[in-house]
């Protein structure tokens, strides 16, 4: 496989979970530099997943980067594990329990009237623990000095919720849905349409639009597919050191 990524590409890439879609940006510019002497080049994502999210990321180079938008417009599908009764401030597993919560009475049959409210075209609020700039920082920046911002509320549209392997508390989904929706807020607030609480401790995106996170590339595979286009300057993996991480829209 041959790369142009002057003249522009869209690589399908599998994002590994702890790595931010910055860091998956950093180091594609870090492996094209490396390896093909390219100094500067034009290189972007459609779609931020959270760092501790897997799966599907569009990133685009070169003049294939004006087409991002049209690419983040795309509706999307997930697939995670919410865990029923507890909250964390960021609606999943980077910050401690806030509250915990009984969930002996919940039943499969009121998990599955609950997430029916939930497909159409909801309002909902974006986690504070977000990558949502306020005054030119993130969000997150506020969340975890402890600091007070409101956010308001967004408007999504959820085609799919189901529902599977419902072992209480841990339950497994698949979302198919709008630009622009927080799976962590959707799982926060079906905990609370039951009167107890939720977050996610798992999340993969597997589609967005017609792309599939099954044609994607691992970045062990990017690393070898760029060293074989000079394979006079193979340098091995290189480090790329976490960026600020947070951020949500997915």
């Amino acid at each position: 496989m041959q790369f142009d990524f002057e003249a522009g590409e869209l690589l399908l890439i599998d994002k590994p979970v702890g790595w931010t879609s910055f860091d998956v940006v950093n180091h594609l510019r870090v492996l094209i530099r490396r390896h093909l002497h390219i100094p500067k080049l034009k290189v972007g994502h459609a779609g931020t997943l959270d760092p501790l999210a897997t799966g599907l990321l569009i990133v685009c180079t070169g003049k294939m980067t004006k087409q991002i938008q049209s690419f983040q417009d795309q509706d999307k599908t997930y697939t995670g594990t919410l865990r029923l009764g507890m909250t964390t401030p960021s609606f999943d597993l980077e910050t401690e329990a806030d509250e915990t919560f009984p969930t002996d009475h919940l039943t499969q049959e009121s998990l599955q009237e609950a997430r029916k409210i939930f497909i159409g075209t909801i309002s909902q609020f974006p986690p504070i623990f977000s990558a949502i700039k306020i005054d030119g920082k993130r969000a997150f920046n506020y969340a975890r000095k402890q600091q007070e911002v409101k956010l308001g509320p967004r408007v999504v549209t959820i085609n799919r919720f189901e529902l599977d392997n419902i072992q209480i508390p841990d339950v497994n989904f698949v979302i198919d849905c709008s630009k622009g929706t927080y799976i962590r807020s959707l799982a926060h607030d079906f905990g609370k349409s039951l009167q107890n609480g939720a977050c996610l401790t798992a999340l993969r995106r597997t589609h967005i639009g017609n792309f599939s996170v099954e044609n994607a590339l691992s970045l062990e595979q990017l690393r070898e597919l760029l060293a074989s286009q000079n394979p006079q300057n193979i340098t091995g993996q290189e480090t790329v050191t976490a960026s600020e991480n947070g951020s949500s829209l997915t």
